[in-house]
């Protein structure tokens, strides 16, 4: 399984606006077929250049679905991200496969 990690940095003078378009946008990646899911997280730690970080991180379904995802899809969706925030934004991708999960089942009993 392999996670689609989008990082950017968002200038404070737009911020409220992207978060509007970037929670808009996600599900149009997601209506694409080749991911299970999605999440939106901020990064925590501040950033020399100042600005708001978020990391979106997506659930391919395979290698196949996401080399399917860049060669038909991500060009045309991240179009309008561009032309409206081109300037004001830093992104940088990075793909991680998973090699393992874990969690931890809580019980009611626990406190």
């Amino acid at each position: 399984m392999i996670i689609y990690n989008v990082t950017v940095n968002i200038e404070k003078s737009i911020h409220d606006e992207w978060l509007i378009w970037i929670k808009n946008y996600i599900p149009q990646v997601l209506a694409t077929g080749k991911f299970t899911d999605a999440k939106l997280t901020k990064v925590l730690v501040e950033e020399e250049m100042g600005g708001i970080t978020y990391a979106i991180q997506y659930r391919a379904k395979s290698r196949k679905a996401l080399d399917s995802y860049y060669k038909n899809d991500a060009d045309k969706l991240n179009q309008d991200g561009l032309l409206k925030f081109a300037d004001k934004m830093l992104t940088f991708r990075t793909e991680l496969e998973i090699i393992d999960e874990y969690s931890i089942t809580h019980h009611s009993e626990c406190l």
